[in-house]
């Protein structure tokens, strides 16, 4: 019998107490899951995401709204139970793709009234996420309180856009 993770699902609140438990064991602290509960509470918080297996919740992503430019995301944290990090069923390699094609389903869901950006900006390794779709070399025409050596973007098109990336105050109060 083959099995594996579930299908992606939105995160809701009774899900946080799991979620904070996840991202202090991925990243050896509680940074990340302090930054998550300052998104949420500023209402910047976009959609999270998670990726549950056998009724436990083994990955997680949080899309939040930049302040500039309008209409942008950040995709922060990202994160995978250390158990299954290096997994065959690539749990972090998926949670990125997923972010990474929403532009290919944009124009259904603004039909039916869902609310996507129009840019995803990732900060992080550039040989993991463009694997999954992110552009390092679109991303260099931005400004960024963040290294461009580590700054990439999914959107539709191939441009490089020009603009400057104003992050959620979250990450300023926490010094991300």
């Amino acid at each position: 019998m083959v099995f594996g993770p579930d299908f992606f699902q939105s995160a809701k609140p009774e899900h946080y107490g799991e979620i904070t438990s996840l991202l202090d064991a991925a990243f050896r602290g509680a940074g990340e899951s302090r930054l998550v509960d300052e998104l949420r509470s500023d209402g910047d918080m976009w959609h999270e995401a998670m990726l549950t297996w056998n009724g436990e919740i083994v990955a997680y992503a949080a899309l939040s709204r930049m302040r500039s430019p309008s209409g942008w995301a950040c995709l922060a944290p990202l994160a995978v139970l250390p158990r299954y990090q290096g997994h065959a069923w690539h749990l972090g390699t998926r949670m990125a793709h997923y972010f990474s094609v929403l532009f290919e389903y944009a124009d259904i869901a603004a039909r039916n009234g869902a609310d996507f950006p129009n840019t995803i900006v990732v900060l992080g390794e550039v040989s993991f996420y463009e694997k999954v779709g992110f552009s390092h070399a679109r991303a260099q025409n931005l400004t960024s309180p963040y290294p461009l050596s580590h700054t990439m973007i999914a959107r539709p098109g191939n441009d490089t856009p020009v603009e400057t990336l104003e992050y959620p105050l979250a990450f300023e109060r926490l010094g991300k």
